[in-house]
């Protein structure tokens, strides 16, 4: 399976911060912002990642990851010219994303919880195929629980949490139930999104990829657990909120989120020698002082901190 972060857009909510580059580049407090849907994908095992940027970020997203070879990772870069919706990014990516599936993750969203590692995992396990156990097809994505629906896509569940509808920003929600900005989808999905209309505000919505699967009775939707933290950093008071939080359980727990060297570690893609050389590279700040520590540690010794 491939991963796809989709870091483009204008971030015009987030102006004049915005102005001197693409909000995927803004910090949220120890890390750029594009370090954690990175690490969501690296954490289920994905290592082939796309991302969209903008062609005048382009240059800055390139010099910041590289081309993922120090994680043992492989990064490509895809443009996106306008914003033309998050299903626009499948078209983009239809070379890198070939005849299998795909994961894609939003450039501005955030997510911690314990179980989480395990749960991306089995996802991604699933669509891979295991054990003689076929791929798995059609779409998978996510429900969460929230206090304002008519911000998001919303999904309606019936007594037996089968999903029934799905809306995008609607005015009256039938339900409380917010889809995230993470997507796992089979093959199908580049030519669902070159058939799709684009919407009122020109855009194709992911929205409208969701109903296709959900005509198809292939759409699966699991609820994400209580406990569960979903950050979207698209406004001035959810990035500050964002930069907070993880500063809160990082120094708590002295355990970073996000960290894609860390995770890269304790997936076996790098080993001790390759994380220090790395960790040099930050070695006047308390980033580097931290993947040293890392580096001193055995990978089966590394605590789960997702």
């Amino acid at each position: 399976m491939k991963g796809i972060v989709l870091a483009g857009g204008r971030g015009t909510r987030l102006s004049p911060i915005t102005i001197p580059h693409v909000k995927q580049l803004l910090p949220v407090y120890d890390k750029p912002m594009i370090y954690y849907p990175i690490s969501i994908l690296m954490l289920g095992g994905i290592k082939e990642i796309m991302v969209i940027t903008n062609p005048e970020d382009l240059d800055a997203m390139k010099k910041l990851l590289g081309d993922g070879s120090d994680l043992g990772c492989k990064f490509e870069f895809g443009v996106q010219v306008e914003p033309k919706g998050i299903a626009d990014a499948f078209i983009i990516a239809e070379d890198f994303i070939g005849n299998g599936p795909v994961c894609l993750i939003l450039g501005d969203n955030i997510f911690y919880s314990s179980g989480l590692s395990g749960l991306l995992k089995a996802r991604v396990m699933e669509w891979r195929g295991h054990r003689g156990i076929p791929p798995a097809t059609g779409a998978c994505v996510f429900a969460y629980h929230v206090g304002d629906p008519e911000r998001y896509g919303v999904v309606e569940f019936d007594s037996m949490n089968k999903v029934i509808s799905i809306e995008e920003k609607p005015k009256s929600p039938k339900s409380n139930f917010a889809i995230p900005g993470l997507y796992f989808y089979d093959n199908q999905i580049v030519q669902i999104s070159k058939n799709l209309k684009p919407s009122d505000r020109g855009e194709l919505e992911i929205t409208d990829v969701n109903k296709v699967y959900l005509e198809k009775g292939q759409l699966h939707v699991s609820k994400l657990q209580r406990g569960t933290a979903w950050l979207d950093t698209g406004t001035f008071d959810s990035l500050m909120q964002a930069g907070s939080f993880i500063q809160t359980i990082e120094q708590i727990q002295g355990l970073k989120v996000g960290c894609i060297e860390e995770v890269a570690f304790k997936n076996g893609w790098i080993n001790a020698e390759q994380l220090m050389v790395i960790a040099e590279r930050y070695a006047k700040s308390g980033y580097g002082d931290y993947l040293k520590s890392l580096a001193e540690l055995e990978p089966h010794e590394l605590r789960e901190t997702y």
